[in-house]
């Protein structure tokens, strides 16, 4: 299989791209790092990366930014950080890649236990993933010849040092656990779901 993986220098991306690697072709794509770069807010960008890769099996995405603030401080441009990039970032991904997919292929989207579990300040963050497990359930109701799914993680194991303070009482999940739910929706069947990951 040929696999792009978007943000595949990162902290859950770089454990997918070690394991498909094992026995596939991998692409690797960063914002500034990686075979391709791409900003993730950019529809050009998108589009001028699958033009390069061409045809692939599978298209996973660990990447997309959104702002953590207290809400009351939050201003309409903060809102959109989050929604450019991770949410149409990733909804222009199944936009743009379906096109290049082989039949059957898939693509599978990235969000976060705040989704269902918010911490303080992640306002912006939650409904950002909130909104990408609805389109993940719709779209797929549309799409004949690819498959689409989104993995829900926990707090990772590689970033409780540097997010713990933000999730008190929250273990950590560990990486090969999040790696095998990604592995999970390249590899299989599976179609339209959210494949939550906690430790």
């Amino acid at each position: 299989m040929k696999v792009v993986v978007i943000g595949g220098n990162g902290t859950i991306g770089s454990h997918v791209v070690t394991a498909l690697k094992q026995a596939h072709e991998v692409v690797v794509v960063g914002r500034n790092s990686g075979d391709l770069q791409v900003d993730m807010a950019s529809e050009a960008d998108l589009k001028q990366l699958f033009k390069t890769t061409g045809t692939v099996d599978a298209v996973v995405v660990t990447a997309g930014d959104a702002k953590w603030d207290k809400f009351e401080s939050l201003t309409e441009d903060d809102f959109y950080i989050g929604i450019n990039s991770k949410l149409m970032g990733q909804v222009n991904v199944v936009r743009i890649a379906k096109d290049y997919l082989t039949s059957g292929g898939s693509i599978t989207l990235s969000t976060g236990i705040l989704a269902d579990d918010p911490v303080d300040m992640t306002t912006s963050a939650a409904m950002v993933n909130g909104a990408i497990h609805s389109f993940v359930k719709a779209v797929v109701l549309e799409l004949d010849a690819v498959r689409v799914n989104v993995v829900c993680a926990g707090l990772v194991e590689d970033a409780y040092e540097k997010y713990k303070d933000y999730f008190p009482g929250h273990d950590p999940v560990p990486m090969p656990k999040v790696t095998n739910a990604y592995l999970k929706s390249v590899l299989g069947k599976i179609n339209g779901q959210i494949i939550r990951v906690n430790a």
